[in-house]
């Protein structure tokens, strides 16, 4: 979210603002949360790709008014199958959302409002909590492979993620940004390297949403990231030696030339911790 362009897009409809800390990167919170205040306005984070990120220090699901955090499988810190968690330091808006998780149920068979079943059950919170005690030490793995990956493939002609001044990043995801992505996506498939196409068709555009009157042209920055966008393999774990193989895939694709030599790391990668 751009907070420079907040402002206009603000309309008297508005009830809320919903910054995305996308893939593991903090949203510029402090002009966000001072405009959502002269706006008289809520600030719902979306931190489902953020867990332990940190914005100038303070941890993102602590900073808005509300936050929402996912535990599919695939996250940061994922469950052993669905499940999400809702942060908030507003005590009213925690027991209304206590009362909504548990299909508006305040006592046994005491039903105030018309709730939802959305309890997290107790076999995916005992996965949560012994895993919890990781998060931090897979999020320094995530953030070491990143810097690998941005050593290595400074010199070719791609477009690499950065990471704001304000940020402490976690990188659920490492997207490049590349003109001939799907060529590309299908080069790696072939040399067994997994490369994902993250939110190829912006949501104004998918079919459930087209009753919203968003035509194509609407969000061209979305638009066009849409067309370039490629998740390269990330995760705790991830080998040096494997990164080495992705970005030698790379480089055999965009220049047809081989990695440069004195880019390859030494046995340690410490330097990247």
């Amino acid at each position: 979210m751009d907070p420079n362009k907040l402002e206009e897009a603000i309309t008297e409809r508005t009830k809320a603002i919903i910054p995305v800390h996308l893939y593991g990167q903090p949203a510029d919170m402090d002009p966000i949360m001072a405009i959502a205040e002269e706006q008289a306005l809520l600030v719902i984070e979306d931190a489902c790709q953020a867990h332990g990120a940190r914005y100038r220090g303070e941890r993102v699901g602590s900073i808005g008014h509300a936050a929402a955090f996912s535990f599919y499988p695939a996250k940061n810190l994922g469950a052993f199958g669905d499940g999400g968690m809702i942060t908030t330091n507003d005590p009213k808006a925690a027991e209304k959302i206590r009362l909504l998780r548990n299909f508006g149920q305040e006592h046994k068979n005491i039903h105030l409002l018309k709730g939802y079943n959305r309890r997290l059950d107790t076999l995916q919170a005992a996965v949560l909590h012994s895993k919890l005690s990781h998060l931090e030490s897979w999020n320094q793995e995530r953030v070491r492979s990143a810097r690998m990956y941005a050593h290595l493939l400074e010199q070719g002609p791609l477009i690499l993620p950065i990471v704001a001044e304000h940020a402490d990043h976690v990188f659920h995801l490492y997207v490049i940004q590349v003109e001939e992505r799907d060529e590309l996506s299908k080069y790696l498939a072939k040399r067994g390297i997994g490369a994902g196409i993250h939110y190829p068709t912006p949501i104004h555009i998918q079919p459930a949403f087209r009753d919203l009157g968003y035509p194509v042209g609407s969000f061209p920055v979305s638009e066009k990231l849409a067309q370039r966008i490629l998740s390269l393999p990330i995760f705790p774990g991830l080998e040096t030696s494997q990164i080495e193989q992705v970005c030698e895939a790379i480089y055999s694709f965009t220049t047809q030339k081989p990695i440069d030599e004195s880019l390859r790391f030494e046995e340690s990668a410490e330097a990247f911790a």
